[in-house]
C-alpha cells in the first residue's frame, strides 16, 4: 500500500463524515488514514472465551455469552424507568439492562435471535445481570474481522459524548483494513527480519489492532517497538557520523609539556580508572580531526573538573585557547578559584569573566583575549557577548548544559572561524536509555566511580516529631567543629508561604541555637545580590556554623567542612534535586550527613522517593526511578522531549529493545555508513522520509 494511499483525508473513509472528522482531529490528532492505522491500543480485552450463564462468577470480570432474548419489558424506578431483557442460553438466565437510550435499543434488539453480548455481571436479588451490554448478532459476529482480543483506544469525555466509543474507532480502524485490504509496504530490510525473527509490517499492523493471539500480539508490539526505536536511533547516529564527517576540528596533535609536567608532578591526587578512561576518550577526539562533541556525565563529586583541567591543557599545548562556561556566578567563582589554584602550580594563567567584573576591568581582559595572552577564560554568560573575541578558541567546555539554550551555545561556536571543540559537562544523572534517546548524537562519557578515601553519605529520614533529637545532633556536630545545612523548599508559585517557612524555620532556629553562641547565615531569593555573597562569604570562611537558605545552594558552594544537610519538607522536592542537594556536603574527609525531615502524611511517590535517597547514593540509579515516576518529557524539559514524542514504545519499559535498536542501528551503519548497498534500500527510503517530515509514523507504513 502506498503511502500516499495512507495520507487521504480522515473524512473520506466510510463511517467518518465531516462532523467525526473534525471531533478526531481535535481529540486524538487524526487527520489521514495514516495517523489511524498509528493510533494504537492502550490494552486489550480477552474475547478468546465465551461462558455459560450457568458458569458466571462474582467477579468484576468482562465476559462473553452467546444465547438469546425471549421477552422485553420496561420496568418503573424511583426516577425514570429501566428497559429489561430476558437472556437466556441452554444453561440458564439472566437479565440485560438499559437506563439510557431504551427507545431506539428497544426498536432494534431482535427476540428468539442469537446474539453474543459483552460486559461485566451484577448479581442482585438470585440472578446475574449485564448493565448496557456490548451486543452483536451471532451471525455478523462470526462474519466480521475476528478480533480474538478486543483492542482499547484512547478516548476522551468529548468522544464519548459525541458517541464516538471505542467500538466505533474499531470499526473505523476494521474499515481501514477493508479499504486498503490489509496489505503495507514493508518498512525494515530483509536482514533486519531475518536477523531477528520479525513478523512483517502488514502482519504487525494487524495484530497490533485485532491480535489473534496473545503471541502474536507480543510479535506485533516487539517488531512496532523496536521499528520506532531503530529509526530514532539511526537519525541520531546519523546526525553524529556527518557532524564528524562534515566538521572538522582543530587537530590537537601533541600531548605537551604543561599536560605532562601537570600530570606527572602537580596532580592534587591519584587519577580513578574512571578518569583516566575520559581523559583517554577526550584526547583521542581532539587529536581525530573531527570536531569533538562529547557529553561528561559525572555524579557530584566525581572530580569532574580535574578531566576538564586536562583537556584545557591539551588546548593550551597545542597553542590554542580555551573557556569554560558555567550557569551561575556562584559557580563559575568556584571554578576560577579551583582551576587557578591547579594551574598556578604550573605558571599556567587564567582569567574570570562573569556580569560582576567592573567595567574598567573587563577592557583589559576583551585586549588579552584577541591578541591571545590569556589562554584560559572562565566565567558566565558574559562569555557569549559580542564584544567578547578570542584569538584561536579550540575547546568550550560548558558546564551543566540543561541551564543553558540552544541560541546561546550556537554563540559559542561562531566566535571562531571554525567552531571549537565541544565538552559539555552535568552533574545531573541521566538514565542510560533516555541518554541513548536525547543525546545520542554526542559522544557520552561517565565517571562512574567516587576519587578513593571519599565516605559516602549516610542519609536518614526523620519525621517533623523527631525534631528535638535532630537539634541535639546539630550541637554535636558544631561541637566537633563542623557546619550545617538547612534548605527549605523554593516552589515559584508559592513564594509566600516559601518565604513564610523559611522565616519560621530561621526563628525556630535562632531560637535553639542562640547568639553569642552560635552564628547563622541566611540566603534567600528576596535578598539583593550582595546581601548573599557576603552571607554565603561568612559561610565559606567559617565565620557562622548553620546556614540556613532555599534551594540557591543547590550548585556550587563548595565547604568541605560542611558535613550536615538538613532537607526540610523533603516531600516538596524531586529525586535529582534532593541527590544535587545531598551532594553539597561529603566534600571533605569527615563522615557526613544527609537529613531528610518530613510530616507524617506522604504520598506514595514521595515515599518512593524518600526510601531511594535513603537506600542509595548512586546518582544514576536515582535518575533511573526519576525517570520511571515522572517520564522523561518531565525530566529534560518539553523542549528537549520532541523526539520522545512516541506512539508506541516506552523508554523506560522498552529499555532492552532500545539497547536491541541501538546495537543494529550502529552495526548496519558500521557496514553500509552511506546506506548505498541495494539490501538496505528500504532503510534508505525510510530515513530520507524521516528527515523530509521529522515525524517517524508520518511515514513508517
Amino acid at each position: 500500500m502506498t503511502a500516499n494511499f495512507l495520507q487521504t483525508p480522515i473524512t473520506y473513509l466510510k463511517g467518518v463524515g465531516p462532523g467525526r472528522a473534525e471531533t478526531l482531529q481535535g481529540e486524538l490528532g487524526i487527520y489521514t488514514y495514516q495517523d489511524l492505522l498509528n493510533l494504537f491500543p492502550n490494552r486489550y480485552i480477552d474475547k478468546t472465551q465465551y461462558y455459560k450463564i450457568a458458569q458466571l462468577q462474582r467477579s468484576n470480570a468482562d465476559v462473553q455469552i452467546v444465547g438469546k432474548i425471549i421477552n422485553i419489558k420496561t420496568i418503573d424506578q424511583k426516577k425514570g424507568k429501566r428497559l429489561v431483557a430476558t437472556f437466556i442460553d441452554e444453561t440458564g438466565k439472566m437479565e440485560l439492562v438499559w437506563f439510557r437510550g431504551q427507545k431506539w435499543i428497544r426498536e432494534n434488539l431482535k427476540l428468539n435471535t442469537p446474539y453474543v453480548i459483552f460486559g461485566k455481571c451484577n448479581f442482585y436479588g438470585g440472578i446475574f445481570s449485564m448493565p448496557h451490554p456490548e451486543m452483536e448478532l451471532l451471525q455478523e459476529h462470526k462474519n466480521s474481522l475476528k478480533i480474538a482480543m478486543q483492542p482499547i483506544y484512547p478516548s476522551s469525555e468529548k468522544l464519548s459524548s459525541r458517541g464516538i466509543t471505542n467500538r466505533v474507532i474499531s470499526k473505523l480502524v476494521q474499515q481501514l483494513f477493508i479499504e486498503t485490504k490489509a496489505n503495507f509496504s514493508e518498512t525494515l530490510s530483509e536482514n533486519l527480519l531475518e536477523q531477528l525473527k520479525l513478523l512483517p509490517k502488514s502482519e504487525s499492523l494487524l495484530n497490533i489492532h485485532f491480535p489473534k493471539s496473545q503471541d502474536l500480539l507480543a510479535k506485533a508490539q516487539f517488531r512496532l517497538k523496536f521499528e520506532e526505536l531503530f529509526y530514532i536511533q539511526m537519525q541520531l547516529l546519523i546526525k553524529n557520523l556527518l557532524h564528524k564527517k562534515k566538521i572538522k576540528g582543530f587537530n590537537f596533535n601533541q600531548v605537551g609539556q604543561l599536560f605532562n609536567e601537570f600530570y606527572k608532578n602537580h596532580l592534587p591526587f591519584e587519577l580513578t580508572n574512571a578518569q583516566k578512561r575520559v581523559i583517554k576518550e577526550i584526547r583521542h577526539d581532539l587529536g581525530s580531526n573531527a570536531q569533538m562533541n562529547r557529553l561528561l556525565q559525572g555524579d557530584v563529586g566525581s572530580g569532574k573538573t580535574i578531566v576538564a583541567v586536562m583537556a584545557i591543557l591539551l588546548a593550551v599545548d597545542n597553542g590554542y585557547q580555551a573557556c569554560l562556561m558555567a550557569p551561575t556566578e556562584i559557580l563559575a567563582n568556584q571554578h576560577y578559584t579551583g582551576i587557578k589554584e591547579l594551574l598556578d602550580t604550573i605558571g599556567v594563567r587564567c582569567s574570570l569573566l562573569t556580569g560582576s567584573v567592573k567595567k574598567s576591568a573587563r577592557k583589559p581582559i576583551h585586549e588579552q583575549l584577541e591578541n591571545g595572552e590569556i589562554k584560559i577564560l572562565i566565567g558566565t554568560h558574559a562569555l557569549l557577548e559580542d564584544k567578547v573575541k578570542y584569538k584561536n578558541l579550540g575547546l568550550a567546555i560548558i558546564d551543566e548544559q540543561h541551564r543553558f539554550g540552544v541560541a546561546q551555545r550556537s554563540k559559542l561556536w561562531h566566535k571562531n572561524k571554525f567552531p571549537p571543540h565541544i565538552l559539555v559537562m552535568t552533574a545531573t544523572p541521566i538514565p542510560r536509555t533516555l541518554a541513548m534517546s536525547l543525546y545520542g548524537d554526542l559522544d557520552i562519557s561517565v565517571i562512574d566511580e567516587l576519587p578513593p578515601g571519599r565516605k559516602a553519605i549516610k542519609t536518614v529520614h526523620r519525621y517533623d516529631s523527631n525534631r528535638l533529637k535532630v537539634f541535639q545532633f546539630i550541637r554535636d556536630e558544631i561541637k566537633k567543629g563542623r557546619q550545617i545545612y538547612v534548605v527549605y523548599p523554593l516552589i515559584q508559585e508559592s513564594e509566600v508561604l516559601d518565604y513564610k517557612d523559611l522565616m519560621d524555620g530561621f526563628e525556630s532556629i535562632s531560637r535553639d541555637f542562640p547568639l553569642p553562641d552560635y552564628q547563622i547565615s541566611i540566603v534567600h531569593g528576596k535578598m539583593k545580590p550582595a546581601d548573599k555573597d557576603y552571607e554565603m562569604e561568612r559561610f565559606v570562611k567559617g565565620e557562622t556554623q548553620i546556614m540556613v537558605a532555599t534551594t540557591v545552594i543547590e550548585v556550587g558552594v563548595n565547604v568541605p567542612n560542611a558535613s550536615v544537610m538538613i532537607i526540610e519538607s523533603a516531600e516538596r522536592f524531586g529525586l535529582s534535586q534532593l541527590h544535587q542537594l545531598r551532594g553539597r556536603v561529603g566534600r571533605g574527609a569527615d563522615q557526613s550527613y544527609c537529613i531528610l525531615m518530613t510530616g507524617h502524611k506522604l504520598s506514595t511517590e514521595a515515599k518512593t522517593r524518600l526510601e531511594t535517597m535513603v537506600r542509595t547514593n548512586d546518582g544514576f540509579e536515582i535518575a533511573e526511578v526519576d525517570l520511571k515516576l515522572r517520564g522523561p518529557g518531565d525530566i529534560m524539559g518539553t523542549q528537549q522531549s520532541g523526539v520522545l514524542n512516541l506512539k508506541i514504545a516506552d523508554i523506560v519499559k522498552d529499555n532492552d529493545i532500545l539497547k536491541t535498536a541501538r546495537y543494529y542501528a550502529i552495526q548496519l551503519l558500521k557496514d553500509d555508513p552511506n546506506l548505498e548497498k541495494a539490501e538496505n534500500k528500504v532503510i534508505r527510503n525510510i530515513y530520507a522520509q524521516l528527515i523530509k517530515y521529522k515525524n517517524i509514523w508520518n511515514y513508517i507504513s
